[in-house]
């Protein structure tokens, strides 16, 4: 057996990620036992950035050409969910 090239292909049988029992995406990293998704194994709190809001709001998509009004509204209705109001 080489310790080469031909051993090196090999590396790619295993699955890294598998099924995440707190948000249920295939994003849990088995070896380093965290999900990438939601932060389960690594915090108890959800993971969630500023950035992400964003294009959560167009489910998934990111703007293209011709859509900046309806983005702009969009986003106007997604951050008044997310501020508190005192």
């Amino acid at each position: 057996m080489t310790k080469g090239t031909a051993s090196f292909g090999k590396h790619n049988k295993a699955a890294t990620h598998t099924m995440c029992r707190r948000c249920g995406s295939r994003s849990y990293f088995k070896r380093k036992s965290f999900c990438a998704s939601c932060g389960y194994g690594k915090t108890a709190k959800l993971r969630r950035y500023n950035w992400n809001i964003k294009i959560k709001a167009f489910g998934g998509h990111k703007t293209r050409n011709g859509r900046k009004e309806m983005f702009k509204r969009k986003m106007n209705k997604q951050v008044s969910k997310h501020t508190k109001k005192h």
